[in-house]
């Protein structure tokens, strides 16, 4: 049931995403923030492309142990905190919140995952992360 809702949401966006290639416009939920939100929430997404961008070079060179400890501290459950999250999810919409929850419990599942060593299951796992960070950026725009 949780794999074909996830489906779901990801062809939802994807359908998406196509409206609003062939229309010409952007489509997405508009998000209004306060400016402070804004950069806050920006410089928290980036920080977690970084993380994803070092959990690759760590698993192409075999450190397992290095990428789960990367994406636990910087983008799993254990991150919630330093993020602020509980400051920033009230300015959220309840989908945008719900995504982003099940992006940092994906980050936490990857991160055991990735410490068993298994290259294929960690790969398969670190999908499931980057699915809900498509997710969210197809269907929702931060103004």
């Amino acid at each position: 049931m949780k794999k074909m809702l996830q489906a779901c949401l990801l062809a939802g966006s994807l359908t998406l995403v196509f409206r609003t290639c062939a229309a010409g416009e952007d489509a997405r939920i508009k998000v209004d923030l306060p400016a402070m939100m804004k950069n806050h929430m920006l410089h928290s997404m980036r920080d977690h492309l970084l993380a994803i961008h070092e959990i690759q070079a760590a698993l192409a060179k075999g450190e397992f142990d290095k990428a789960s400890d990367i994406a636990e501290n910087r983008i799993g459950m254990s991150s919630l905190e330093s993020h602020n999250a509980a400051h920033m999810a009230p300015f959220m919409p309840a989908g945008m919140q719900k995504i982003g929850t099940a992006m940092h419990h994906a980050a936490s599942r990857f991160a055991m995952t990735a410490s068993e060593g298994d290259l294929s299951r960690s790969l398969a796992a670190l999908s499931g992360v980057t699915e809900q960070c498509v997710t969210c950026h197809m269907t929702y725009r931060v103004n």
